[in-house]
């Protein structure tokens, strides 16, 4: 979920047209907009993101949306310990769903990322940047980017100039020099007089000084509350009911709808007889769209039931002939025949598997589609009204979703509203670009003369997912007489190279190694999904080097931190997990280890799990030890929730979760069929360790799965000698090594 190129062009080409003069009023002009919707006269706002009140009360607007993460706990972390705070008087909100609040850090820090050159993007202004944050327009909860972006590039440098503009202003009414004020508990201080002015009576006129592009941040040994286990912020609403969810908005006069679109992907509504819909009570429309029919009741119920009622006819759309197994049997024939989309490496690979006295070793391996599985199927209200259209919803990027709405309305932007609520769960599901929800909702909300609350049933949100892709990977490796590795080729195949195929890289130190992506597209809906492509090329990636560990009749351990480089992050990491795990240290009867390190989004994860095989064949994980590297760590607590969270989903794909087709058509329709990873069957013991290192800030929403399913499968061979190139687990025994 990186920053789009085409934006970035835009952007120049804006530079190059308007000028930087015309660049810089386009920023002004947002940043008074923003103001506008956020503060009072007496207030003070700061970089539209933080508002000191005349109250001298702190005001967070977040363009980060909860969805479970406690990001919003760190990010008032991080702003209190720069402005000297109070816990008590620091809150966050949403912040509005407008242009005026894209955010630029976002974009700053995935342009870092994507380009290699974080030097160089650190010298775009400010100004640029907003003003292609607001073209795209940006406002993403994703790719772990809260708090390693928005948080510690963006919001700790506002409020940090912040309290220097509050010093200055504090100066200036007081006639002292700057350097004799000290700030504490929402108050500037000026020790010698004993005179002191609160936030709230500065805040106004700091608002309007220049706030320094790079202020000098707290040191470590200041922190009051960024590295300590803060409660969440967010819990006490989740716990006494008043956090409000999509399913939660209620209008006056208020109908309810529910959806059923064409079973295959690229089908079309052809007829359907509405009779037998209209027959039931409560139902009072039945809504013909392109690729779907809805119903329109006063309740949910009468709503679902009218629609289980209807035999729509949909045509296939040409994919009826698509299934799981002619996928992969497209792959295999591009890797046979076809060009690669994109390449990356180093060094001769070819000569390397083809040099004297090396071992070759090759390896097929595959996974499948996976949906995001969220608590919550979509539930978006919207109201038509004297030209106006509001919808309400909790999606991942608030922004994106009002222009969603936009297009699909054709409404002036100004004419449309969306109002950000919390999200049960999304996993990359809820980005406005995979949502047909919004389209749907707001074509029934045009026709109708009441508010429309629309749901999916879980039915719905389970066959027409925007998933994980389906992909493969044949590998291969030579291994030397030394029995290290020579060379190394990864032909893979899925439907995006992930700009480049950064997640194929490898860190290991290998003379020659080289990557070939195959693109192939079905016709399901992609997305990403939590961690993104780190999924599938870290059970490629760990498990292969386990192979060739095997093969080089090496300790599984040993065999990585010899391809490591020495004293290095990954190493350490590595060390680490080895350490809590204990292992090489004996097992009980049938119980196995495998371990796994996986780098993504700046952070370095390694797991091992201890594993055994229950009589009816299917795997019982006993214990996982992590190690992570994410550098400064803000808010421990909800770190280890994050990393665990990231456990046991990635265990929970690697042992049942599929999604398959048949006919152009998924075949699974709830829970029954694509079964989540119980309480029961979670590991009971799980550690995690933090290195908390000197390296610069990385994600936690996510890096934590990519380790589990070839830490899992490395462990089973273990204990059963069958290799795991398949997932998930339950559809398949392995292959004997």
């Amino acid at each position: 979920m990186g920053v789009k190129r085409r934006a970035f062009l835009i952007g120049s080409a804006l530079v190059a047209g308007g000028g930087v003069f015309g660049i810089k009023w386009a920023d002004s002009s947002a940043r008074e907009r923003a103001t506008a919707l956020t503060t009072g006269a007496k207030d003070g706002s700061f970089g539209t993101w933080i508002k000191v009140g005349e109250d001298s009360r702190i005001t967070i607007y977040t363009p980060h949306i909860d969805i479970g993460t406690g990001t919003s706990t760190a990010l008032a972390q991080m702003v209190a310990d720069e402005l000297d705070a109070d816990w008590d008087k620091v809150s966050v909100e949403s912040a509005p769903a407008e242009t005026a609040f894209a955010n630029s850090t976002l974009g700053r820090g995935f342009l870092s990322d994507m380009s290699g050159k974080p030097g160089m993007v650190a010298a775009l202004p400010e100004s640029l940047l907003s003003l292609i944050a607001r073209a795209m327009p940006l406002q993403i909860t994703g790719g772990s980017s809260a708090v390693r972006f928005t948080g510690q590039m963006g919001m700790r440098v506002v409020a940090a100039a912040a309290r220097l503009a509050l010093v200055e202003e504090a100066a200036e009414k007081l006639g002292v020099p700057t350097g004799e004020l000290t700030t504490a508990g929402h108050a500037v201080r000026h020790a010698k007089s004993g005179k002191s002015l609160s936030y709230g009576e500065l805040a106004a006129g700091a608002a309007t000084r220049t706030l320094a592009e790079t202020p000098a941040l707290k040191a470590a040994k200041d922190y009051r509350f960024i590295g300590k286990p803060v409660p969440r912020i967010d819990i006490p609403a989740k716990v006494d009911g008043t956090a409000r969810y999509g399913i939660d908005v209620n209008l006056p006069d208020m109908r309810v709808a529910t959806v059923m679109a064409a079973p295959v992907r690229g089908g079309k509504l052809e007829s359907v007889d509405e009779k037998p819909a209209l027959a039931v009570k409560g139902v009072e429309k039945v809504v013909k769209l392109d690729d779907a029919v809805a119903v329109v009741a006063t309740g949910y119920w009468p709503a679902i039931k009218g629609l289980r009622s209807l035999s729509p006819r949909f045509s296939d759309g040409g994919n009826g002939s698509i299934s799981t197994a002619s996928i992969f049997a497209a792959h295999d024939a591009l890797r046979k025949g076809g060009d690669p989309g994109s390449s990356a490496g180093e060094g001769d690979v070819e000569a390397g598997l083809a040099a004297d006295g090396t071992k070759l070793i090759e390896a097929r391996y595959q996974v499948p589609f996976l949906h995001h599985a969220p608590m919550e199927p979509f539930a978006l209200v919207a109201q038509f009204k004297d030209g106006k259209l509001d919808v309400w919803g909790g999606l991942q990027d608030p922004l994106s979703s009002k222009m969603a709405a936009v297009k699909a309305s054709g409404l002036d932007e100004d004419a449309v509203t969306f109002h950000p609520l919390v999200l049960g769960g999304g996993f990359g599901r809820k980005l406005p670009m995979y949502i047909e929800a919004i389209p749907q909702v707001v074509a029934l909300a045009m026709d109708l003369p009441h508010p429309v609350k629309l749901i999916w049933s879980r039915e719905e949100e389970v066959a027409q997912g925007a998933y994980r892709a389906q992909a493969s990977s044949v590998m291969k490796a030579a291994l030397g007489k030394d029995g290290k590795i020579v060379a190394w080729q990864n032909n893979y195949a899925q439907p995006s190279d992930d700009g480049g195929g950064a997640a194929a890289k490898l860190f290991y130190t290998i003379p020659a190694f080289a990557q070939d992506h195959y693109k192939h597209v079905s016709n399901q809906t992609v997305g990403s999904w939590r961690s993104v492509n780190a999924t599938q090329h870290g059970f490629y990636n760990e498990s292969f080097i386990d192979e060739l560990a095997y093969a080089a009749g090496a300790d599984p351990y040993q065999f990585r931190r010899a391809h490591l480089a020495e004293g290095g992050r990954h190493q350490k990491v590595l060390d680490a997990v080895a350490k809590a795990a204990g292992w090489g240290t004996p097992l009980a009867d049938g119980h196995g280890r495998g371990i796994a390190i996986v780098e993504c989004f700046g952070t370095i994860c390694a797991h091992v799990i201890e594993a055994s095989v229950k009589a009816d064949g299917s795997p019982k994980v006993h214990a996982v030890w992590a190690a992570v590297d994410c550098g400064p760590v803000v808010n421990p607590g909800n770190a280890e929730a994050q990393v665990m969270g990231g456990i046991v989903m990635g265990l929970s794909a690697a042992i049942g979760e599929a999604i398959t087709l048949d006919k152009g058509a998924v075949q699974q329709t709830s829970f029954g069929d694509y079964p989540i990873l119980k309480m029961a069957d979670s590991p009971p013991t799980v550690r995690i360790e933090f290195l908390n290192s000197d390296a610069e800030m990385g994600g936690l929403g996510e890096p934590g799965l990519p380790p589990a399913a070839p830490a899992l499968a490395n462990a089973l061979f273990a204990v059963t000698g069958m290799r795991i190139r398949s997932l998930p687990l339950l559809n398949q025994a392995g292959a004997k090594a």
